[in-house]
C-alpha cells in the first residue's frame, strides 16, 4: 500500500511502524480542503519516490478522536516521525519538492541527532507532547 488513509480499522498499521522505530510521513488534510485535494498527487509522488517510508493521510475530522487539540492551521500539514521522535510537525508549500528536501534532511539524521533535536526549542519540544502520532495511537 503505497499510502494508508488512516481510519479506525487500520490505526495499529502505523503504530506498528512507529514502534519498530520506522519513518511516518503524515499528511493532515481535509476533505472539504481543496488544496488538500490538490497535494495528495505531490504525496503520492513523493511516496513513490521513498518506499522505504510509510505515508499516512490523515483526515482531521474524521480522526478527531487521533488528531485531538493538535493545531492544524494551515493545509497541507506535515507530520515526520521515526519511532518516538517527531522530526518535523507544520505546514508546507503546494511544491513536491520542498517535502522531499524536508524529507531526506530528517531521515539523514541518526536517531541520536533526531532525539538531540527534538528537545533543542519549545517548538520541537511541543512536537514531542503534542504531536507524537505513536503516543496518539496508544492513548486512544
Amino acid at each position: 500500500m503505497l499510502i494508508l488513509t488512516l481510519n479506525n480499522d487500520n490505526h495499529h498499521e502505523l503504530a506498528t511502524t512507529l514502534a519498530d522505530d520506522g519513518w511516518v510521513v503524515a499528511c493532515l488534510c481535509a476533505a472539504w480542503c481543496g488544496s488538500c485535494r490538490e497535494y495528495f498527487t505531490s504525496f503520492t509522488a513523493l511516496a513513490q519516490r521513498h518506499p522505504q517510508v510509510q505515508f499516512a493521510w490523515i483526515d482531521i475530522e474524521d480522526q478527531a478522536e487521533l488528531i485531538g487539540d493538535l493545531d492544524v492551521d494551515d493545509f497541507p500539514t506535515l507530520l515526520i516521525q521515526r519511532g518516538n521522535v517527531v522530526a518535523f510537525l507544520g505546514p508546507v508549500e503546494m511544491d513536491l519538492r520542498l517535502a522531499e528536501r524536508i524529507l531526506l534532511a530528517q531521515m539523514s539524521k541518526s536517531a541520536e541527532e533526531l532525539r538531540l533535536e527534538a528537545q533543542s526549542s519549545a517548538e520541537r519540544r511541543h512536537w514531542q507532547l503534542e504531536g507524537n502520532l505513536l503516543r496518539r495511537l496508544t492513548d486512544i
